[in-house]
């Protein structure tokens, strides 16, 4: 398997690892086939994403796509936010081997769920953003035997 330079750099060298104490949104979401958690923490003032840390429990491509994807939604507004999907997270790594690229859907997922805590939170309805799911083996339609 192998993995871009950029995959690698944001594995060895992951960006905003941690969490936000006073965090506007956080959101956290698994994987239950491969066993990745990730949660990422927002901090959102005046509609700009001002801040965004993760915690992920996985492999190399989770950390790396944790890390992309929060280095990818600081600084935008939360529309521009909605656009980060998967594919613009893989995109930015320079692509991800096809076995993980269920990676890029957590790292995407856990924004997501974010955005949704801090929507709630302050009684919002955020434009084309779907109620997250704990688990996005869930959304995958990968038979099992596939793995």
């Amino acid at each position: 398997m192998q993995y871009s330079e950029k995959v690698m750099d944001h594995f060895m060298n992951p960006r905003n690892v941690g969490e936000i104490e006073d965090a506007s949104g956080v959101g956290t979401v698994g994987n239950a086939k491969c066993g990745d958690i990730m949660k990422v923490y927002l901090k959102i003032e005046n509609g700009i994403v001002e801040d965004a840390k993760f915690k992920t429990f996985g492999c190399g491509a989770a950390v790396a796509t944790s890390s992309m994807a929060t280095e990818l939604i600081k600084g935008k507004t939360i529309q521009e936010a909605m656009t980060i999907t998967n594919k613009a997270v893989m995109e930015a790594l320079d692509g991800l081997p096809p076995i993980k690229v269920h990676c890029s859907c957590l790292a995407e997922e856990a924004l997501h769920a974010a955005l949704w805590d801090y929507a709630e939170k302050n009684g919002i309805v955020i434009e084309g953003l779907k109620k997250p799911v704990n688990d996005i083996s869930e959304h995958e339609e990968v038979p099992e035997e596939d793995y």
